[in-house]
């Protein structure tokens, strides 16, 4: 468990991977004087550029941007940062031609620069400060190229550490099809070269466990036109994905208390407006639906509809923490140019549960909750995690609910906590929910990639809107303190990090095939049969309907058998010919090519069992 970078170092290499953007934007201006630019961002890895250009990008321009990026690195030219009154800024924007950058700055007067991040994905993409009630923007000069930017960067080109271009793929315009779609480079740096061939020895090995790919080899998921981009249907074999953590879930969670709700998909207009997520949420919402002349929403959360389960009668104190969870279906909104995969969809599955606590409460609360997630990390293999610390910006209560004493008290015990709890956190200003700070679990997969998986978050405001209160011991009506959490995130996405993480090749528990019974030949598929069926009777705690077994009695080779179970990751192929019949055995192979030789069919039942009842991460090889 550990985070790769203190925040301090993390700051410091987003800071230079946003200059290197700048620098690749600048190179990009010395060969097209004409091109006009969108946004250009730091991201995981490096940074990227959407560019308008007279010509479609090949990868040998690539190699011609990256040559003259260099040429200015070399040059050791200083990032110099320029203010000018937003007026000011826009008639510089215009006589560049930079028509990208003038709609911005034209949003950024009329709705703010919070709308301009959400449009965009690029929180740094208009700097803008108040100076005496007028609005200022920040520019900043490398070179001859002029960029808007909030900063900072590093002193000079110079500075910028080792990079590599690496891609080109459209993005629409503010993420929105019906806007230019324009060329998005992608490019990676590092501080050295070795950290940079690192990364790409991860990219190769990305392409291999794609969760797109393999979801679709090993028949997991698939979307379909007919039904709407970003709605994933699940296939049996994802099917079986899914239960498996949803049982994992649900045993956890009993074992802390929680007990199981169920909530509709649609609700009225006027419960959002109560929580809130109309007046704050409403472009990540679908369209309303009329049902008799009353507006209905698909819902993009769950918490609306647990506070009505936790408001149903009075509560005593006696009852609290009353903690409810559910998988339940939720769907939002995304811009079509954001979704990937399982991992951004439309409509997904939250592991969700609420607790409702006193004040006092609510610390020992939090930290059990932070104790559960590590709890299924260790679980999956999942050895590096950190905590991100979303707080808000009591600069700018317009984006959040105006109540400072509130938030600061709420942002105290979550610090408290994080300090006992021993993991490692960063912390993020201005990222908190609308209704209270949060947590994010950031988990990194087997090859390096990292994921804000899950989430946990203190509530204040919930009590107030929604009326949640208990009965205390004073027999008064105090208001309880609410906290969200998902652990496992959305089937959705957990599940494409585990493709990922296990390069399809789930553990045995959570395997939608565990076991295939290979006969030589089409005299021994009768003893396969038998076999089968003695696997298949076998009851397995933590096990939905026992071992998932198979026959392969089709008419191929019995190599060509083992290297399709080996295809779809099938953790045990169980070979069947003469001797195995005679001795009422199989011969055992691992998908990892291990041969463990021929085994009594008891002694291979039990070791299958064991690994699912012990929801090990891995099967267990023999010593060598």
């Amino acid at each position: 468990m550990s985070s790769a970078f203190s925040q301090e170092k993390r700051g410091e290499l987003e800071r230079m991977r946003h200059s290197a953007a700048h620098l690749m934007a600048a190179a990009v201006h010395a060969i097209w004087p004409g091109a006009r630019f969108g946004v250009g961002p730091a991201v995981e890895n490096g940074f990227y550029y959407d560019l308008d250009l007279p010509e479609s990008l090949t990868q040998k321009d690539l190699e011609r941007i990256e040559k003259k990026m260099r040429e200015l690195k070399n040059k050791n030219l200083p990032y110099e940062r320029v203010e000018l009154p937003v007026d000011d800024a826009i008639a510089e924007m215009e006589r560049l031609g930079q028509t990208y950058k003038v709609e911005l700055l034209k949003l950024l007067k009329e709705k703010g620069s919070t709308a301009v991040a959400k449009e965009t994905g690029d929180d740094d993409a208009v700097g803008a400060s108040e100076n005496g009630g007028a609005l200022t923007i920040s520019l900043y000069k490398t070179g001859d190229f002029v960029d808007l930017c909030r900063g900072p960067h590093v002193n000079s080109t110079s500075e910028i550490g080792v990079f590599k271009l690496m891609s080109i793929a459209g993005a629409y315009w503010r993420g929105n099809e019906k806007n230019p779609q324009l060329q998005r480079v992608y490019g990676a740096a590092f501080v050295n070269k070795e950290d940079l061939e690192k990364h790409l020895w991860r990219l190769e090995e990305a392409k291999k466990r794609d969760h797109r790919k393999l979801g679709q080899e090993l028949e997991i998921f698939t979307f379909s036109d007919d039904v709407g981009q970003g709605l994933p249907l699940w296939l049996p074999n994802g099917s079986v994905i899914r239960e498996e953590l949803e049982k994992l879930a649900k045993e956890e969670e009993r074992r802390d208390g929680y007990q199981r709700v169920f909530t509709p998909h649609i609700t009225k207009d006027s419960l959002f407006y109560r929580s809130g997520h109309l007046p704050y949420y409403k472009e990540d919402m679908y369209a309303p639906i009329d049902i008799e002349g009353e507006p209905y929403y698909l819902k993009p959360m769950n918490c609306p509809h647990h506070h009505q389960i936790y408001a149903a009668r009075p509560r005593s104190y006696r009852e609290l923490p009353f903690r409810i969870a559910e998988y339940g279906q939720v769907y939002r909104y995304e811009q079509s140019g954001v979704l990937s995969g399982l991992m951004r969809v439309r409509g997904f599955s939250q592991n969700d549960a609420h607790l409702y606590c006193r004040y006092d409460q609510a610390r020992e609360e939090f930290l059990k909750v932070m104790h559960l997630h590590a709890r299924y990390y260790d679980m999956f293999g999942i050895e590096e995690y950190y905590m991100r610390f979303s707080k808000p910006d009591l600069n700018k209560l317009d984006k959040y609910v105006d109540a400072p004493e509130k938030w600061i008290a709420a942002m105290n015990i979550i610090k408290d906590v994080m300090e006992e709890s021993g993991y490692p956190y960063v912390e993020a200003e201005g990222e908190a929910a609308f209704y209270g700070p949060k947590i994010d679990f950031m988990i990194r997969s087997a090859i390096g990639n990292e994921y804000a998986i899950s989430t946990n978050q203190l509530d204040f405001l919930a009590s107030e809107r929604f009326d949640l209160t208990y009965i205390g011991e004073d027999n008064k009506e105090h208001p309880v303190y609410v906290i969200h959490r998902a652990p496992l995130g959305s089937h959705e996405r957990f599940v494409a990090f585990l493709i990922e993480h296990y390069a399809g090749a789930f553990p045995t528990w959570l395997a939608p095939v565990q076991a295939v019974i290979i006969p030589i030949a089409d005299r021994h598929n009768e003893y396969a049969r038998k076999v089968y069926e003695q696997i298949f009777g076998t009851p397995v705690s933590n096990a939905l309907g026992g071992i998932r077994v198979a026959v392969d009695d089709s008419r191929e080779s019995m190599q060509k058998k083992i290297r399709n179970a080996q295809l779809k990751k099938v953790p045990y192929m169980l070979v069947a010919g003469d001797r195995e019949a005679e001795e009422g055995k199989v011969s055992v192979r691992l998908r990892s090519g291990v041969d463990l030789k021929s085994m009594p069919v008891a002694a291979v039942i039990e070791r299958i069992k064991t690994e699912i009842e012990e929801r090990r991460d891995e099967p267990v090889e023999p010593a060598a």
